[in-house]
């Protein structure tokens, strides 16, 4: 699967910014999606997740209220709405791909995604 984010940018805080990662693979739908953020110096952390058919959505607690994971499955893309960001928001936003589609689970853990896109940054100033 091949990934390819964008939509980074600065933002004051307070701001909004949209998110979007756009995916090269057939049947997209079969694949869970997340979006995970890395500051420097820091683990990889999970943000938002989805399903493959888009039903529940999951959060960190950082972000809950704040952000929404959603998809379009007839574009292959999944997007992070990011509202109310605050400074420690800042980090580079990876969105990652889940082919296992045995299992519904949607797991919080990097090591379990296989597909990787580039990363976009977003800076928050205050």
């Amino acid at each position: 699967v091949q990934l390819q984010a964008s939509g980074g940018g600065l933002v004051q805080t307070g701001g909004s910014l949209r998110l979007s990662c756009a995916a090269s693979v057939d049947r997209f739908s079969r694949f869970k999606m997340a979006w995970f953020r890395q500051s420097p110096g820091k683990d990889r952390t999970f943000v938002a997740g989805i399903r493959g058919n888009g039903g529940p959505t999951y959060y960190a607690d950082s972000v809950k209220g704040r952000f929404t994971i959603s998809r379009d499955n007839a574009k292959s893309t999944v997007h992070l709405q990011m509202n109310g960001l605050k400074a420690e928001d800042t980090a580079a936003y990876f969105c990652a791909a889940d082919g296992n589609y045995y299992s519904d689970y949607l797991s919080r853990e990097a090591a379990t995604y296989d597909s990787w896109g580039q990363g976009t940054l977003v800076t928050v100033s205050s």
